[in-house]
């Protein structure tokens, strides 16, 4: 077993458990973590390599996009 010291990230037989114990992806803990803080401890691999995990920017983006939807199906509505 690998432990990342720095945020907990535990990888059992290759497959990463964030520090919560949920599974997960050492793409998505990159964008989410590893690029933006993790430091000399981080032991992901993928941690500043090119990848297409999560980041807050594209979270962020799927959120707004909602509000925008959102937004339009209320004002549909306010039409009828």
């Amino acid at each position: 077993m690998k432990i990342c010291t720095k945020c907990g990230a535990k990888w059992l037989e290759g497959q990463l458990y964030w520090s919560n114990g949920k599974p997960g992806k050492d793409e998505d803990l990159a964008g989410l973590v590893c690029d933006p803080h993790g430091n000399e401890e981080c032991v992901n691999e993928m941690k500043g390599k090119p990848h297409n995990g999560q980041t807050w920017e594209k979270r962020m983006g799927f959120i707004e996009g909602l509000e925008y939807e959102m937004k339009r199906q209320q004002d549909k509505l306010k039409e009828q």
